[in-house]
């Protein structure tokens, strides 16, 4: 889904960019989605797994940096000797599980392109109902539960809770869906959580200073140097402004760049268009890791990743805090 753009921050609300026609059209179906979401939540009685459950959420439609943030701590949980694997929905695709991932046998297609690419550095399951997913990997083995999404969805229990703020542009015009990007109120959502993972540069917003929860720091880093030459570049990603301004920052030569909803579903039009431009400058293609799984084979096989890679600031302190969470030292 790709935001209109009266969901962005700084707008005068006046303004003809800020669409105020528009906004108090859709205040009565942004009260409608928040008293829904707020009877949810009242009414949900969690079911509880044997394993821990951690969940990485945020409080935003759109990319955040969830994806890369679960892949870490993932990695980090392993190293305690600990089995752990993430559990998506699998939005996108047709698969509603519960099911392990194999990248060997599914498609973007049938388990959703962020599963697809998180089981590509580890154990990753989906399932659309997500107390008999955690069930069947309770039973396969697993010890640690890392929902990738969630902090909206009250069905499984959980033993703590991350949500992920992207420092850059934390929460659009503040307004809840579809009037704003917001899920829920800003100070309801920091309520239910634990921890807060501030992604890139920027304030802490005064919303989360407030709140008191303790705030880490992250970025997302290239994982590998970027490719030398002329490159075009795309992304069908939450921000894809954020994409384009790290291989630019990586040292890139990038002579165009191509914006696409996130988990766009890439049509022959699209990739014909973006062939013609690196014709043009005599680039070559890059994308995102997960936007490289949902391109058709023939066109992935000429087009280059570049895959980024979630760095936390201060890996003590989260370390220190799944310490606590398993009572290990």
């Amino acid at each position: 889904m790709k935001g209109p753009h009266f969901w962005s921050a700084g707008l005068d609300p006046s303004s003809r960019e800020a669409a105020p026609l528009t906004r108090a059209l859709l205040t009565p179906l942004s009260w409608l989605y928040l008293k829904g979401l707020s009877r949810k939540l009242a009414r949900a009685v969690p079911e509880r797994v044997s394993a821990k459950v951690i969940c990485i959420g945020n409080l935003t439609a759109g990319g955040a940096g969830k994806t890369p943030v679960a892949e870490a701590i993932r990695e980090r949980i392993n190293a305690r000797d600990l089995r752990a694997a993430t559990l998506s929905r699998g939005h996108g695709g047709r698969e509603g599980g519960p099911l392990r991932v194999d990248r060997a046998r599914h498609t973007f297609r049938e388990v959703g392109d962020e599963p697809l690419l998180l089981s590509a550095t580890g154990e990753a399951w989906i399932g659309r109902e997500r107390p008999a997913a955690a069930e069947a990997m309770v039973a396969a083995g697993v010890q640690v539960i890392l929902m990738d999404d969630g902090h909206q969805n009250p069905s499984l229990g959980k033993d703590f809770t991350f949500v992920v703020i992207d420092a850059g542009a934390p929460f659009g015009n503040r307004h809840v869906l579809p009037k704003g990007p917001l899920r829920e109120p800003v100070a309801s959502g920091l309520a239910r959580a634990d921890a807060v993972i501030l992604m890139g540069e920027g304030p802490v917003p005064a919303e989360v200073a407030a709140s008191g929860k303790p705030v880490l720091r992250a970025q997302l880093t290239a994982a590998e140097p970027a490719p030398a030459g002329p490159l075009v570049a795309f992304a069908g990603i939450g921000r894809p402004q954020k994409f384009f301004d790290s291989l630019k920052a990586a040292g890139a030569d990038v002579r165009d760049e191509v914006p696409f909803a996130d988990h766009h579903p890439y049509t022959s039009g699209d990739l014909n268009l973006m062939r013609d431009l690196a014709a043009r400058d005599g680039a070559r293609l890059i994308t995102t890791s997960k936007d490289h799984v949902r391109l058709p084979a023939a066109i992935r096989a000429q087009t280059l990743v570049f895959p980024v890679r979630a760095v936390f600031a201060d890996g003590a302190a989260l370390d220190a805090m799944l310490a606590s969470l398993f009572n290990q030292h």
